[in-house]
């Protein structure tokens, strides 16, 4: 499963309600962006 997030209100957003239409239930955005499980560091050479 998915998860969402709101780049607007930054609120989660279930992707079972993606399905139906592509907007933010909370504040109507329609940027929506997948959030990243793994935080990646990188150092600057």
């Amino acid at each position: 499963m998915v998860n969402y997030k709101c780049f607007n209100c930054e609120k989660e957003v279930k992707s079972e309600y993606t399905r139906k239409k592509i907007r933010c239930p909370y504040c109507g955005s329609k940027i929506l962006y997948k959030t990243r499980s793994i935080n990646t560091n990188l150092k600057a050479v």
